[in-house]
């Protein structure tokens, strides 16, 4: 069986999307796995299938690299937005797209030429001076649980070494978490790098990261006003915009298509 599907970038963030609606397509994690390794599959930091949904535009069945299911993905669901807009997939109403992710409703907006802003889930579980590994640590989880870490110097932080050692701090995060180090650009504007749960390595930028420095940056008054500019590993740019109580969250930023393809199912 050949299955079409599209590569995905969000701000660096890649992803293999596949439009599952009539919900032919089967994949083992095994299988997953394999199409997300990079050099000998297509690769990705993840896989997306857009299946059918009751009540919104469709539904965002997310999986990360490690080919296991996967909690939200922001730039994933930027990136499934923009692919639900191409494949003919009606809006709502004026480029508003509704869908669904493990069991929660989003909102998004296709705002420019390949350009897509999310509405992301309140934050929840902040917490603060956390001592992980010898570093003062921060969390929240903003759809994704997250572990936070401030540093001077983010071209040579540790994010591989002590990344992967934070991770894996089950006595903090019983399901494991994804990890930021931060480092303050300026009173608006903040730079990160990500190491992800489920990727287990470094990405190009992290949705979800973004949101969750963004939003403990202002929280600890480390930024000012409620527009925080996001410089991610690839290079490029993402905006996180909050109300005052954080309770309305968006995410912005690009999403485009890379290539498209087909590869034999081998379940």
């Amino acid at each position: 069986m050949e299955i079409s599907f599209s590569k995905l970038s969000g701000a660096g963030n890649d992803f293999i999307i596949i439009d599952n609606r009539n919900r032919a397509v089967t994949l083992s994690t095994k299988r997953i796995r394999e199409l997300c390794t990079r050099r000998t599959g297509i690769g990705a930091d993840g896989l997306i299938l857009i299946e059918p949904s009751e009540v919104y535009a469709f539904t965002m069945n997310y999986h990360n690299s490690d080919g296991l299911p996967g909690s939200m993905c922001g730039n994933g669901g930027r990136c499934a937005v923009y692919f639900a807009m191409s494949s003919g997939i009606p809006a709502s109403d004026d480029n508003h797209y509704t869908f669904e992710a493990n069991g929660n409703r989003y909102d998004a907006w296709i705002t420019g030429q390949e350009t897509v802003k999310l509405k992301m889930l309140p934050p929840k579980d902040f917490r603060d001076s956390l001592d992980i590994e010898g570093l003062m640590c921060h969390s929240v989880d903003t759809g994704s649980p997250h572990a936070l870490i401030y540093t001077d110097d983010l071209e040579h932080a540790d994010v591989d070494g002590k990344g992967r050692a934070i991770r894996h701090s089950n006595d903090f995060f019983p399901g494991g978490t994804n990890v930021n180090f931060i480092e303050i650009t300026s009173p608006g504007s903040l730079s990160v790098r990500t190491f992800e749960r489920g990727v287990e390595a470094e990405t190009l930028a992290c949705g979800t990261g973004a949101v969750a420095a963004a939003l403990m940056s202002r929280r600890l008054g480390k930024v000012e006003g409620t527009s925080v500019n996001v410089r991610v590993r690839s290079g490029e740019l993402l905006e996180v915009s909050f109300s005052e109580d954080m309770r309305e969250v968006f995410l912005c930023g690009p999403a485009k298509i890379i290539y498209k393809g087909s590869f034999t199912s081998m379940r």
